[in-house]
């Protein structure tokens, strides 16, 4: 079943002692006190639901009260308890969540996209001149999930926007390595995020995270 590779292929990519959990976008999932978004059409209320249906099973993995509302901050990210750090992924038929004790990450982030070229109307945003060379449509697939998710990974840290070309991605094998080409405090340019992007199930699957300090 693709829910069971593609939760097998995280379990292999996020740290130890991390909990998982995956929901469907399609089915109905009820939201808690404090999660509702205004405005939202119907499936973009189904994809949010699933995801705190999956962030909450991910949750209660690690040993944490499973019925905690997660809701969205002014920043539109998930406000996770304080003593968890996490992220949630979603495709139109899959969603995944990931959570750690924040004592054993500082940050950590998902991304989910089909396994198809990347389109090339967004090749100038999402990849840096030195990024370009000898580039396929499926490589700059990669590119993207891999900045997205080291873009998760440091926002709990620096809570900072910014753009593709921030991040500089480079390969070795499944394994990449985001360097942040200029300061992003509490990050300075040069220092880089690890990370890893598998491709399972008729997806790419990517993870990165932040250690703790020491």
């Amino acid at each position: 079943m693709p829910d069971a590779a593609l939760l097998a292929a995280l379990r292999g990519i996020v740290p130890a002692g991390a909990g998982l959990g995956r929901a469907d976008p399609r089915a109905d999932h009820p939201l808690l006190a404090g999660e509702a978004i205004a405005g939202a059409v119907p499936a973009r209320l189904r994809e949010f639901a699933a995801g705190r249906a999956a962030a909450r099973r991910a949750m209660a993995a690690i040993g944490e009260v499973a019925a905690q509302a997660i809701p969205m901050g002014a920043d539109r990210a998930p406000q996770w308890p304080p003593a968890v750090t996490g992220s949630i992924t979603h495709t139109d038929s899959h969603c995944l969540a990931v959570a750690l004790p924040s004592t054993l990450c500082r940050g950590i982030g998902i991304d989910l996209e089909a396994d198809t070229p990347l389109d090339m109307a967004l090749w100038d945003v999402v990849l840096r001149p030195d990024e370009r060379d000898g580039m396929t449509g499926a490589q700059a697939k990669a590119i993207f999930c891999a900045k997205e998710a080291a873009y998760k990974a440091q926002y709990a840290q620096s809570r900072q926007l910014f753009g593709f070309d921030t991040l500089h991605v480079t390969f070795a094998g499944n394994h990449f390595a985001a360097t942040f080409t200029r300061d992003v405090p509490p990050f300075c340019g040069g220092d880089r995020i690890a990370g890893s992007v598998l491709r399972v199930a008729g997806h790419l699957l990517a993870a990165a995270h932040i250690p703790p300090h020491g």
